[in-house]
């Protein structure tokens, strides 16, 4: 684990071009948000994409559209293909077939056009802090019974990933909770295992998370599987939007 700032700003190559799969949800829109203040080409991927700024090219696509995703990716007379893809879709009630589908076709369309996948999944696939053996979806501590769909469909995303090798990925899994608030640009980083403060709390902003989102793609580490959590020592109050992340 490594305590990471942001390196916003402090990358040595040109501009590239990234599209968010998922692009109107909490996490998507706030890696569209930190990747067009980066000076990247943005392309916002979804059913109803809609951003204000006008540097972000707008593409409706269905994730569960196998032909659409395809289309997307591979680029048109208006826009390249896409250097890297983030794929941050989620749907409620959890949709465990749908989540898979979307992301083996996602990384069979990657595979095939050269371009990085980073995967912004669940919580769960995590290992506990002190018990290797026992996965976060399987600890109670951090996912109560009514969120064990959430989890099980995140470690099928997991596992749908580490079925394609063929693929540049890597499956990013944020803490225990994740709820809009500061970004701060500072995180701390790790594999995968959930990381905790002195208190056992494990959260993230949405927005530092997609501060290290942005991170991974400019500067990619070696793991596939990584995880990261917020510097402050305690958590924040509760928001309305707050979830647990698994």
């Amino acid at each position: 684990m490594k305590t990471v700032g942001s390196r916003a700003g402090r990358v040595d190559r040109a501009d590239r071009t990234i599209a968010v799969l998922g692009a109107g949800g909490m996490v998507g829109s706030r890696v569209i948000t930190e990747a067009s203040a980066r000076g990247h080409e943005v392309l916002a991927l979804s059913r109803k994409p809609a951003s204000e700024d006008p540097k972000v090219r707008l593409v409706a696509v269905d994730a569960n559209d196998s032909r659409a995703v395809r289309e997307a990716l591979a680029g048109s007379a208006s826009y390249a293909a896409p250097d890297a893809v983030v794929l941050a879709v989620r749907t409620t009630p959890v949709d465990q077939e749908f989540l898979t589908g979307a992301t083996r076709t996602v990384l069979d369309v990657a595979a095939e056009l050269g371009i990085r996948v980073l995967v912004v999944g669940g919580a769960g696939a995590l290992r506990s802090p002190g018990d290797r053996d026992l996965l976060v979806a399987d600890n109670r501590t951090y996912v109560p019974a009514e969120f064990k769909a959430v989890a099980a469909a995140g470690i099928a995303q997991l596992r749908a990933c580490q079925a394609h090798p063929d693929a540049a990925w890597v499956y990013l899994s944020p803490p225990a909770l994740l709820q809009p608030g500061k970004r701060t640009g500072d995180y701390r980083r790790g594999t995968d295992t959930l990381l905790t403060n002195a208190d056992g709390d494990s959260w993230i902003s949405a927005e530092d998370l997609a501060v290290a989102v942005l991170d991974e793609l400019e500067t990619p580490g070696r793991e596939r599987h990584i995880t990261v959590a917020a510097l402050a020592p305690v958590a924040p109050v509760a928001h309305e939007d707050e979830r647990p992340s698994v």
